[in-house]
């Protein structure tokens, strides 16, 4: 039997890892599962986002919302041992949802919206709510909102500011996946904006927080893996 020179064994790995290097292969360090209300506008703006060859971005539109949405996604996240204390569990992985207050005047919707973001955070996940809607995050690119509008006057300013109807052209996938280039100019106004309504209602509960975005908080970790 031959004889492997000694410490073969670690040089052949650290060979390996070179070839890796010298191929263009990147490991996958960063990884975002994101699980939203809406099937286009929220996935497709997120999935636009030019991140790093490291960076890996798994949005899916649930077509549920609040606390449905909530449980759906502890669902699938189970399944696949994601979640804290299962095998696949991985601390750096993000596991996001994000969903609207969505005002329809129907009974127990506001414990509904606060059960789903103290859920959420009890196991785990990181959560981007809007209230009342997610377009409240595009229009903060344009003006500081700090009154409470409804989902159809969010729909009418971006509906000016972008020229088109919204309500019908903005929420189809082709639209949506513009959305990134659309609003980039205006990203760091909007970041700022958000922030001051978040800051500023924290103490109150949830669904009192409007209008109010935690969107920024998921733009700025997708930020952070943004490709050179």
């Amino acid at each position: 039997m031959t004889r492997k020179p000694k410490d073969w064994d670690k040089a052949w790995k650290k060979r390996r890892m070179t070839n890796r290097r010298e191929l263009g292969m990147r490991e996958v360090r960063n990884l975002f599962h994101i699980y939203c209300e809406g099937d286009n506008t929220e996935p497709e703006y997120f999935r636009s986002f030019p991140l790093s060859t490291e960076t890996k971005v798994t949005a899916i539109g649930l077509g549920r919302s609040k606390t449905a949405l909530v449980e759906k996604t502890i669902e699938l996240l189970a399944k696949e041992g994601l979640m804290k204390r299962q095998k696949n569990y991985d601390q750096n992985r993000q596991l996001w949802v994000v969903f609207d207050y969505d005002v329809r005047r129907e009974v127990n919707e506001s414990a509904d919206f606060n059960n789903a973001v103290e859920l959420a955070k009890r196991k785990g996940l990181r959560v981007a709510y809007s209230n009342d809607c997610f377009e409240l995050w595009f229009v903060l690119h344009y003006q500081y909102q700090t009154t409470a509008l409804t989902r159809s006057e969010y729909y009418r300013i971006l509906s000016e500011k972008l020229s088109c109807d919204y309500e019908e052209e903005g929420k189809t996938r082709e639209f949506a996946q513009e959305l990134y280039k659309i609003f980039l100019s205006n990203q760091t106004q909007a970041i700022q904006y958000a922030r001051q309504l978040h800051q500023s209602q924290q103490n109150e509960p949830y669904c009192r927080q409007n209008p109010c975005t935690t969107v920024y908080l998921l733009v700025e970790e997708l930020n952070k893996c943004l490709g050179k």
